[in-house]
């Protein structure tokens, strides 16, 4: 059947939903983005598959999934409006555009930027809840910024994965990792000063981009040491970090294929 396909890319506030993944008696965003695909495609088989899962409450800037049909679409910027037409509101399909059988959404290489919007000090307007973390204790911010540093190149990241095995694959390289005054969202009812913890690579594991996060924090609150940091991306080093950050301040920023 997978004779057509197309790479659509999306984006959405995952505040209400149960991540990406399809899962029973819950929602997600792939069942929601199935129930419009089937309704518009009037029944017609299909198959979507996504670049990666994205956890509850997470949301994003640009993610993606691949569009197989077994009857080519005549007119895509008609199907694209047709899309969001019937897209629920907090789902919006940014575009579509054909690719050949040789592309594999899930194996093709890829640069995935994830921005965490957060403030600290004071409670917040509840509007900030969906897409931004408010840390009521204060943080050394300039300590957290060197710590953000530490985490770019190759390192073993086997401390910052949730539930590692013992066969996994923890090298890793990390491209940009920064702490930084937020200008990229506003809104009447945000805090004077936030911040945007920007990390891009190529690939992430489990609860990583939150636990590198987490520990950021506990670095900000003095609980640990830029030393921690640093021997926790030693190779073969595991250290249980405990503070996962909330999930309603990740963003999936943006995805290149390469």
């Amino acid at each position: 059947m997978k004779k057509y396909f197309y790479l659509v890319t999306i984006q959405y506030l995952g505040y209400r939903f149960h991540g990406w993944q399809k899962q029973p008696d819950v929602k997600t965003l792939h069942l929601m983005v199935d129930r419009t695909l089937n309704f518009i495609l009037e029944g017609k088989p299909f198959k979507s598959l996504s670049s990666g899962r994205t956890d509850a409450m997470v949301s994003a800037e640009c993610a993606a999934f691949e569009l197989f049909l077994a009857e080519p679409i005549d007119n895509l910027e008609a199907f694209l409006e047709l899309f969001n037409y019937n897209l629920p509101q907090d789902i919006r399909a940014l575009t579509i555009k054909e690719v050949d059988a040789k592309f594999n959404i899930i194996n093709h290489s890829k640069i995935k930027e994830y921005n965490y919007l957060f403030t600290f000090g004071e409670k917040c307007h509840p509007f900030c809840a969906p897409i931004m973390t408010t840390f009521l204790d204060d943080l050394d911010i300039d300590l957290m910024m060197q710590g953000a540093k530490l985490f770019v190149g190759e390192h073993y990241f086997k401390s910052y994965c949730f539930k590692p095995t013992d066969n996994g694959i923890y090298k890793r390289e990390i491209t940009t990792c920064e702490i930084v005054e937020n200008t990229a969202y506003t809104a009447s009812f945000f805090p004077e000063k936030s911040y945007l913890f920007r990390v891009k690579g190529k690939g992430f594991m489990r609860n990583q981009i939150r636990l590198m996060m987490g520990t950021l924090v506990d670095l900000g609150k003095h609980k640990l040491t830029l030393d921690t940091i640093k021997y926790s991306l030693q190779d073969d080093v595991f250290v249980k970090m405990e503070y996962i950050a909330p999930a309603s301040g990740l963003i999936l920023k943006n995805i290149d294929f390469e």
